[in-house]
C-alpha cells in the first residue's frame, strides 16, 4: 500500500535499538514503513555490538540524550502512530513511556525486545517492570511472541497470558506463535477485552533475525494509514510472511528477512501470499 503523490505519507516515531547486521532495529523499522507507505523517525534507543547469530552488547543511550531526539522530532513532525522495540533500560523506558504521554491519542504499538534470537538477555527485571507499570497502560497494540508473553506475565497458557497483559493495560495483544510446537503451522492470536481472533500461517523451514521488528513496525504503519487494528493485523502478518519466505541467509546466522519483497512483486507481477 503506497501513498499517491498528492498525500503526504504518515509520520510513525519509532523508537528502537541499532542493529549492524541491518536485520533488525531501525533499519528493519525504516524499510517496513517505507513500503507500507509509511515515514520513519527514528530515535535510537541503545547501540549494540550483534550480528545474524547474537548479540554481544546492548549500549543504551542516555535518557536525556534520547529525551532531545525524540522531542526534536516531535516538536517538527506530524507523528500518527508510535513503534517501539529494544528499550535496553529501565530509565529509557520511563523516558518513553512520559514522551508518549505528551503525544495525542495516536496508535502506539509495542514489540518488547526481551532476548535475541541466538539467546542474548536484553531485558533486566527492572525494565520489565518498567514494560508492565509504564508502557502497557499507553499501548495500542502490544506484539509479543509466546516466550515474551510468559516472561512479562508469569503465565504458562497463551491465553492466560492475554488476559493478564490486558490486565496491565494495554488494549490490544497480538501473541506470536512461532515458539510454540503446532507442526506444520503457526497460529497468531490477537486478543482484546471482549475477542479473540486467530490466524494460521504456513511455518517456514528457517529462523529470521528482526521478524518481531518487521511485524510491529507494520502494523504501525497500517494504523497509521487509518485501518482498524484487525485489518491492520493481518495486513502486517502477510506483509511479515511474505518478507520472511523472500528472506536470505546472508551471514552465517538467522535469515534476513526481504522486506523489499513487495516492491519486486509489483514489478514481476507475483506475490508469496497464502
Amino acid at each position: 500500500m503506497r501513498q499517491s503523490a498528492s498525500h503526504q505519507p504518515p509520520v510513525v516515531l519509532c523508537f528502537s535499538g541499532h542493529d549492524p547486521s541491518g536485520g533488525a532495529g531501525v533499519q528493519a523499522d525504516i524499510e517496513t514503513l517505507s513500503y507500507v507507505g509509511c515515514h520513519a523517525c527514528t530515535v535510537i534507543t541503545a547501540l549494540t555490538v550483534q550480528d545474524t547469530c547474537n548479540v554481544r552488547a546492548v549500549v543504551p543511550q542516555t535518557a536525556e540524550r534520547l529525551m532531545e531526539q525524540a522531542e526534536a522530532v516531535m516538536n517538527d513532525l506530524p507523528v500518527a502512530a508510535v513503534k517501539i522495540g529494544l528499550l535496553g533500560a529501565a530509565d529509557v523506558a520511563v523516558v518513553v513511556a512520559a514522551l508518549i504521554r505528551r503525544l495525542p491519542a495516536i496508535p502506539v504499538i509495542l514489540d518488547p525486545v526481551l532476548a535475541a534470537g541466538g539467546g542474548a538477555a536484553l531485558a533486566s527485571e527492572e525494565l520489565i517492570r518498567r514494560i508492565r507499570g509504564d508502557l502497557l497502560p499507553l499501548t495500542t497494540v502490544l506484539t509479543p511472541n509466546s516466550t515474551e508473553a510468559r516472561r512479562l506475565t508469569g503465565e504458562s497458557g497463551v491465553d492466560q497470558c492475554a488476559r493478564r497483559l490486558l490486565e496491565f493495560g494495554c488494549r490490544h495483544v497480538l501473541i506470536t506463535g512461532t515458539h510454540e510446537d503446532d507442526g506444520s503451522l503457526v497460529t497468531n492470536r490477537l486478543y482484546g477485552h471482549d475477542r479473540r481472533t486467530s490466524w494460521q500461517w504456513p511455518r517456514l523451514p528457517h529462523s529470521y533475525h528482526g521478524s518481531g521488528c518487521t511485524l510491529a513496525a507494520a502494523l504501525a504503519g497500517y494504523l497509521a494509514l487509518g485501518r482498524d487494528v484487525e485489518d491492520a493485523a493481518v495486513a502486517a502478518q502477510d506483509f511479515t510472511w511474505n518478507a520472511l519466505v523472500s528472506g536470505k541467509a546472508l551471514g552465517r546466522g538467522q535469515h534476513l528477512p526481504t522486506r523489499a519483497w513487495s516492491s519486486r512483486s509489483l514489478e514481476t507481477g507475483s506475490t508469496n501470499k497464502l
